[in-house]
């Protein structure tokens, strides 16, 4: 039986050896999880006081949260301590795939990707700070207040957290818009003139996605229109910034 060929050798164990290494970084951004949430565990109620907070503050006189499964007051502190354990271990877990990728990656493609990576990341916990801080408050301010007369509004902690981590990371992901605009013009898409003549239908689009994404009040909704608005031109300058026309970039 013929010997495999130099090649295909070579490349069965570059193939191995780059499976290898990703099973090594996946087990590290797991551990980072890992020990992160046993850490956090003990302070499981804690941390869900702080996130009931801005519905609690708004509730009526009497009224508070309550538990409808019988292990939810143990679960449900203990999912939340989980996704707090995953939001704090992403800085770790990105930095474990940009080690994996960038050895592939041409050295104009790393001057892009490193700010793209870092402005993902930050932006991230930026509008999910801003839903927690500013868009919640409100939203159960109107929530509470349009509440009918005769009706006992006492929420389920489950269905509770459900809602908050699905608003975080429809907030989280609504502020990804100058790196999603940088990435479109990168990879030749669009370009500022585009960018610039588009605006009226990005502010429109902004307000339409708001609309859906947010609870029925107006309020909220301009809350998150606005700044996707604001994000989208500051996407508009980070492309004047960061990507090079097509012409320049031959050069």
């Amino acid at each position: 039986m013929a010997s495999p060929e130099p090649e295909q050798v070579d490349l069965q164990q570059g193939l191995f050896s780059h499976l290898i290494e990703l099973r090594s970084r996946l087990l590290r951004a797991c551990a980072t999880v890992l020990i992160v949430l046993l850490a956090l565990v003990p302070f499981a109620n804690r941390l869900y006081t702080l996130l009931a907070a801005p519905l609690v503050a708004h509730l009526p006189q009497g009224a508070h949260l309550i538990a409808t499964e019988v292990a939810s007051p143990f679960i449900t502190p203990l999912k939340l301590a989980f996704y707090t354990a995953l939001f704090a271990s992403m800085p770790v877990i990105l930095y474990q795939l940009w080690a994996f990728v960038s050895p592939g990656l041409y050295k104009h493609e790393k001057r892009l990707a490193r700010p793209l990576l870092l402005a993902a990341l930050v932006l991230f916990y930026v509008g999910c700070a801003f839903a927690y801080f500013l868009v919640l408050p409100a939203a159960f301010r109107f929530l509470t207040a349009v509440t009918p007369v005769g009706v006992e509004m006492m929420t389920d902690i489950t269905h509770y957290l459900d809602f908050v981590m699905l608003m975080f990371f429809a907030f989280g992901l609504c502020f990804e818009v100058p790196v999603a605009v940088v990435i479109l013009a990168a990879v030749g898409v669009v370009d500022v003139a585009k960018l610039r003549s588009m605006r009226r239908y990005a502010i429109v689009g902004a307000f339409a996605i708001a609309a859906v994404i947010t609870p029925p009040d107006i309020t909220s909704m301009v809350m998150l229109a606005v700044p996707m608005c604001l994000l989208y031109e500051l996407g508009v300058l980070a492309v004047r910034w960061l990507v090079k026309p097509r012409d320049e970039a031959s050069d």
